[in-house]
Formats: C-alpha cells, structure tokens, sequence
C-alpha cells in the first residue's frame, strides 16, 4: 500500500467561538509567512463560547514567534501521526481496524483525498500509542 506514517507536531490554541475567531489567530502566522498543510477548528461544547484552534507544520523562526504570540503551542497531551499515502477504496476502513488490532484507541482521526492521494492525522493520547500506530501502519498491506 505504501503508506508513510510519522510523527507530526500539531500545535494548537484556545479561541473564541464567535464569527471571525479563527481569522484572528490565523491572519498573523499568514503575514509571517506560515503555510500549513492542516488546519482544523472545533468548538469545545464542554466551555461554551471556546473552541479550539490545530494548525501543523509550524516551521521558521517568524512563523515559530508569531505562533507563540497567538497562543499557540504544542500540547503536551496530545501526540499525533500524519499519514499519507495513495488513495483507494476503504483505506480509511484498513487504517481503522490495524489501529484497533493493535490495542490503539485513538482520540481523533481526520482524513482528505486529493486526486490520487491521502493525509490523515490521528491524534493519540500517549507517545507510546503513537509509536505503535506508526509501527502498526507501516505493517498495513
């Protein structure tokens, strides 16, 4: 299948559930060059009016600070995966149940095709379960 799993360095941050509170942390990592292959948003119906911001890569020194002084950082419970790879017909399923097979329960799975190709992230709760999901993917036919 071909797939490559690695580690990937999601950061993150806490903002306001309100029209235009991605925008606001979003528009000054643009203007510092940033260009993310990922960027997700959700609300936190746990804290009302809160969502939360994920955003990787982060690379170079003006996108690391403009990062920082948005808020943003690397949280320290969350350990993710970037997965990619060509795309075909119930691979989400077969990356699901080597996941399972393998005794990971993961905290969240995302997942786009372009074209011919994949990435997905899996967000696990441990380093460990990370090192596993890579191990159990890189034994995925």
């Amino acid at each position: 299948m071909g797939l490559k799993a690695t580690k990937a360095e999601v950061w993150a941050v806490s903002i306001d559930d309100r029209a235009g509170g991605v925008a606001d942390k979003l528009e000054p990592l643009a203007k510092a060059g940033a260009n993310f292959e990922m960027v997700f948003a959700r609300r936190t119906p746990e804290n009302p009016g809160k969502g939360m911001l994920f955003v990787t890569p982060v690379k170079g020194a003006k996108v690391t600070r403009a990062a920082r002084e948005a808020g943003m950082g690397t949280p320290q419970t969350i350990y993710s995966v970037r997965i990619e790879g060509a795309d075909r017909p119930g691979l989400g399923a077969k990356i699901a149940r080597a996941l399972g097979d393998a005794g990971i329960s993961f905290r969240g799975i995302s997942g786009i095709a372009i074209g011919r190709k994949f990435v997905s992230y899996v967000a696990c709760d441990s380093a460990e379960d990370q090192a596993k999901t890579i191990a159990a993917l890189k034994k995925l036919k």
